[in-house]
């Protein structure tokens, strides 16, 4: 832990609290920048990378921000700093994209924040370290992470089924999915090394989705 924090990782928190801090002020800059599947066409694309430059409350700013912060040093130290960017804005427009083409036939979705780019760092993180063990602050004993991310995935399947809340389900899963790719593209090992993760993950899919979407609406 006595790493300095790198660079670019300061700077995208930086960025991002810079932006949030507006939106949090300034609702006609949130409203302007912010994902909202109503405004549909090209000339509103770019709603898709601003977006995840907002986010709703301080709250949700820290854990996001936190979350880079832990997992983003590990990810950026295998891949290198073209890699890490490469895998974070990817996985920032890719679960945005998911998230607009799942709730396509809705009118009244719309979401801000970087869930996805974290999503893809934090499941690339689990990928290239096989051994990870996460602690959570209400769980004191560690959580191997193929399991955590089994868990994540589930819940998140779960949560665009059901639609009962106010969490970006679709961005997460959608940014992990992502993260995943990426990190096999850049390190093909990982299909023998992260093995049991890929393994569970998969297992973990087909489960919960055969059975959420074989329940009757």
């Amino acid at each position: 832990m006595g790493t300095p924090l790198p660079l670019i990782i300061a700077l995208l928190i930086t960025v991002n609290g810079i932006i949030s801090f507006v939106g949090f002020n300034n609702p006609q800059f949130f409203d302007r920048f912010k994902f909202d599947i109503a405004f549909k066409g090209p000339e509103n694309y770019y709603r898709y990378f601003t977006a995840a430059f907002l986010h709703v409350s301080w709250i949700h700013l820290f854990f996001n921000m936190f979350t880079l912060y832990l997992f983003g040093y590990p990810v950026l130290r295998v891949l290198g700093v073209g890699g890490f960017l490469i895998l974070y804005f990817f996985s920032l427009l890719g679960g945005n994209f998911f998230a607009s083409y799942y709730h396509r036939k809705s009118n009244r979705y719309a979401a801000v924040g970087a869930s996805g780019a974290i999503s893809g760092i934090l499941f690339s993180t689990i990928l290239l370290y096989p051994e990870l063990e996460l602690y959570l602050f209400f769980i004191p004993i560690p959580i191997p992470g193929y399991l955590f991310a089994a868990v994540y995935v589930a819940y998140s399947l779960y949560g665009m089924k059901m639609q009962n809340d106010n969490i970006g389900h679709t961005a997460h899963l959608g940014g992990a999915l992502c993260g995943i790719i990426l990190s096999i593209i850049f390190k093909p090992d990982l299909l023998i090394e992260a093995s049991k993760t890929l393994i569970y993950l998969f297992l973990t899919t087909i489960a919960v989705v055969f059975w959420l979407f074989r329940k009757k609406n």
